[in-house]
């Protein structure tokens, strides 16, 4: 995972993005000069991600609507040892160094640590570079710098960007093809079999196969993904509550286990094969707080494939109302929001400003998501989070994001 690097409040206007994105850079490139004694060979980018709606429905082969956003993790490269498998990738975030070879990737060790719950940044690209030669793909050795923007514990999918910029610069590595949903899926397995994190694919396919201005409609079943495109006088404004996520593997393994007990109940694989109507049919058969978090799953579906019909209809009014019944029923029937979410969200969707606001991400923590009308979206989030600091007494900070493509060479 990445540190935030300079998580000063952003009006989102594309020149501050650019700026904050070249002061990354420059720190990256600095310390890769000053390690390596030379220039980076080759830049990597890989993007964070806001989810619009849908969540806690991807590991249930449901849909999801998220963007890849324009915070990011950088990766400063050379393959300066052609012949060796070495990686040696120095964080800047964390200020620390670690190397290993890509063809003698052990789990044994990682098994045990997982047990221990004892995870790291490096443990993330360990273990992209074990799914991938599991998988049977040539990769190579490179020494890199990393570093990035993207909020730790936020909410915005700092894990998945370092995934997937360590996975595109394995195979840039060795000029190798480069496929977004294969990539994402072996990502996926690095996060859940390597770091111990039982994910859905929704971050890992996001942060491969964003595109500009674009947000994503997926099909967690099949990986398809289409392409919605975001108006232009909307604004996609995250709302950090600057409350760190707590106990996240523990409650979301229990939701998932209850999603799972629910599909056996109602003899199906999957939450996605069951309606309203099928899961109120066995209500009677279904545990209170296992009806519950069936009856958002099945709820929260609904309300993607009609939030992207929204966007596709420029309904910003629909989109909102959509958004602020999700953040209901993830609070309520999922029971996956805190104190500092509600509040932001209420004060977020109390601004006249606002067409609808919820959390985004696993929950307990992190961050929302707010729908802003562009002109004034700069102004509207500094007064949302001047009122949520008063509230909370807590540093709270927005970003308004721009839609990104997914991980890729950048150019210099």
């Amino acid at each position: 995972m990445t540190r935030s690097t300079n998580d000063q409040p952003q009006r989102g206007d594309k020149g501050s993005n650019k700026a904050r994105s070249r002061t990354v850079r420059e720190r990256i490139s600095a310390a890769f000069e000053t390690i390596t004694g030379q220039r980076p060979a080759m830049w990597i980018r890989a993007p964070g991600r806001v989810n619009l709606i849908g969540e806690h429905t991807d590991y249930n082969d449901g849909f999801v609507l998220p963007m890849a956003i324009d915070r990011s993790v950088w990766i400063a490269l050379s393959f300066d040892r052609p012949d060796d498998k070495t990686v040696t990738l120095h964080s800047i975030d964390f200020d620390e160094t670690d190397e290993f070879s890509v063809d003698r990737m052990d789990r044994s060790d990682r098994l045990e640590r997982i047990e221990q719950n004892q995870t790291s940044w490096i443990d993330y690209a360990r273990g992209v570079a074990w799914a991938l030669g599991e998988a049977g793909h040539e990769i190579g050795g490179f020494r890199g710098v990393v570093g990035g923007d993207v909020p730790i514990g936020a909410g915005l999918s700092s894990s998945a960007a370092i995934e997937l910029a360590v996975a595109r610069a394995l195979v840039a590595a060795v000029d190798g093809p480069w496929d977004p949903t294969v990539m994402a899926r072996l990502a996926q397995r690095a996060e859940r079999e390597w770091v111990g994190m039982n994910c859905g694919i929704m971050d890992q396919l996001v942060c491969a196969a964003g595109q500009r201005d674009r947000a994503l409609l997926i099909d967690c079943r099949s990986l398809a993904a289409e392409p919605v495109p975001i108006p232009s006088e909307l604004a996609v404004v995250v709302l950090d509550t600057a409350r760190r996520r707590e106990l996240v593997n523990s409650a979301f393994g229990e939701r998932r286990a209850q999603c799972e007990r629910a599909a056996s109940t109602m003899g199906v694989a999957t939450l996605r094969d069951v309606d309203l109507a099928d899961v109120e049919a066995h209500a009677a058969d279904l545990d209170p707080e296992i009806y519950r978090r069936a009856r958002h799953v099945v709820t929260e579906n609904q309300r993607v494939v009609r939030a992207a019909d929204a966007l596709r209809a420029n309904d910003a009014r629909e989109l909102g109302r959509l958004m602020d019944e999700s953040h209901t029923s993830l609070r309520d029937d999922y029971e996956v929001s805190c104190r500092e979410l509600d509040i932001m969200v209420e004060l977020a969707c109390g601004h006249d400003r606002c067409h609808g606001a919820r959390l985004t991400g696993a929950g307990f923590g992190g961050c929302a998501v707010a729908l802003f009308e562009r002109r004034s979206a700069g102004p509207a989030a500094d007064e949302v989070v001047a009122s949520y600091r008063r509230a909370t007494g807590l540093d709270a900070r927005s970003y308004i994001c721009q839609a990104a493509r997914g991980a890729a060479v950048v150019e210099e």
